[in-house]
């Protein structure tokens, strides 16, 4: 392997996209750590490190990090939908918040974040609180890639397939054009091998990689400021 060999702590690595995600960083003979809780550690591919914690408390795992150069978050709320408003705040930006404290006192040098691209007329509350998790990290000094795909298609997640025609159509039209490939849906393996792409060169700053970059498989050099979260 020509890149450098990496040392990825995750959080998240034992859901849709860590697991895919787990596998093909060992493929690529990087050193994985996976935060579990107790009882799901069946979920974690075969050859990661599994370190015990919880993602809500970075006391119980931030010891662990450590000498992990890269730290993934991907942890998240399963299938989110606008009726979870709650559990996006609770979970999703509390373990943001608890994933950049921990990442700090490691001193990991690059933070990779699973955002969502954005604006969208859709899912408000996800799209604030993701928003604020860029502006805590980029807040941290921590050099940083958001990902930011709208809906990553793979096994279990194929229903907004359906809208690919729509996609299509809307591609077209000047008036529809930018919203379409601003939310472009990508797949798990798109998702993937960008995810390894910004493992494997780390950003020298803050990175955001929006669908168009995602579907092309490699991220684009050219750094990019998080959006504001709207109130």
């Amino acid at each position: 392997m020509e890149s450098k060999r990496r040392e990825v702590f995750l959080t998240g690595g034992t859901g849709y996209i860590g697991t895919a995600l787990a596998r093909e960083l060992l493929q690529r003979g990087h050193l994985v750590r996976v935060l579990a809780r107790p009882g799901s550690e069946h979920k974690v591919p075969a050859g990661c490190q599994v370190l015990h914690g919880d993602a809500l408390r970075a006391d119980t795992y931030a010891a662990q990090v450590a000498p992990a150069d890269t730290l993934v978050h991907l942890v998240g709320v399963p299938h989110p939908n606008p009726k979870k408003a709650a559990q996006f705040r609770s979970i999703d930006l509390e373990s943001c918040r608890q994933a950049i404290k921990a990442a700090s006192l490691a001193r990991v040098q690059h933070f990779i974040y699973l955002s969502v691209a954005r604006p969208a007329p859709v899912m408000q509350e996800y799209q604030i609180v993701r928003a604020q998790g860029e502006a805590l990290i980029t807040e941290s000094g921590i050099a940083a890639t958001f990902m930011r795909p709208w809906y990553v298609l793979g096994p279990g997640h194929r229903w907004p397939a359906l809208l690919v025609p729509l996609y299509a159509l809307a591609r077209i039209f000047p008036s529809t054009r930018a919203g379409a490939e601003r939310l472009a849906l990508v797949t798990l393996e798109q998702m993937t091998r960008t995810l390894i792409w910004s493992v494997e060169n780390p950003a020298p700053g803050i990175r955001a990689l929006e669908p168009f970059h995602i579907r092309c498989g490699f991220g684009d050099p050219m750094i990019a400021q998080p959006r504001a979260a709207s109130a």
